[in-house]
């Protein structure tokens, strides 16, 4: 069966994997681009968003472990927009159709979770926002109808890997911790006691500072 996995998620030291205040300008709150700042200085990144260069070490070896083989993700409505409750916008010359610009570096199926579906946005590069309110149980299963042989990732925010984690459903989670405190705004482990007792951990450390956690499912034995 496929896999269910996360990728690059930065967490600072006191666990947050976002900061608090988000808006339209601050998809992050305030921790704005500083839980993210090891990753673009990386190939994948310069490759990512259309520049020459970038560096070739530890980080972007993780960082390019986004991409191959995922057919489908799931993000929350929070890693979409920054709006609560009944969408305003649908349909109308504003409508919000996320923070990447027409072509986003998804290029599969992405099943946003909302208590407020609505019609599904197509974009460019292959891109499919589809709006549903589910379960990760069934979220997971949509997607994996779309990825077909292909894996899933779950994309955040930190409350969605929670969940999905609280449900048993992750198979490898990449968490980057990022040697800053934020004080505020939403936690990665929250009710989560216990957890890494499903998992292997590996703690790899980075030059730029930052450490990468990587946690794989045990093998049943």
């Amino acid at each position: 069966m496929s896999q269910v996995r996360v990728h690059n998620f930065s967490i600072s030291l006191d666990g947050f994997g976002t900061g608090d205040g988000q808006t339209f300008d601050a998809p992050f709150g305030h921790a704005g681009e500083r839980l993210h700042e090891w990753m673009f200085d990386t190939r994948f990144w310069h490759t990512m968003t259309g520049q020459e260069g970038g560096s070739t070490g530890v980080d972007n070896a993780f960082a390019e472990g986004h991409g191959p083989g995922i057919g489908a993700e799931i993000m929350g409505r929070g890693k979409f927009s920054p709006q609560s409750g009944p969408w305003a916008d649908v349909g109308t010359e504003q409508e919000w159709r996320g923070w990447w610009g027409p072509n986003p570096p998804f290029h599969t199926p992405v099943f946003v979770l909302t208590h407020h579906p609505r019609p599904s946005i197509e974009m460019e590069g292959g891109t499919v926002f589809h709006f549903i309110d589910a379960t990760p149980q069934e979220a997971l299963a949509r997607a994996r109808e779309a990825a077909g042989e292909l894996d899933v990732r779950v994309g955040g925010g930190p409350t969605m890997v929670r969940d999905f984690l609280a449900a048993n459903l992750i198979d490898v989670l990449h968490v980057v911790q990022v040697p800053l405190l934020l004080g505020r705004g939403v936690r990665l482990w929250d009710g989560l006691e216990g957890v890494e007792d499903h998992y292997d951990v590996e703690a790899t450390s980075a030059p730029s500072g930052v450490t990468h956690l990587t946690l794989t499912r045990k093998a049943k034995s």
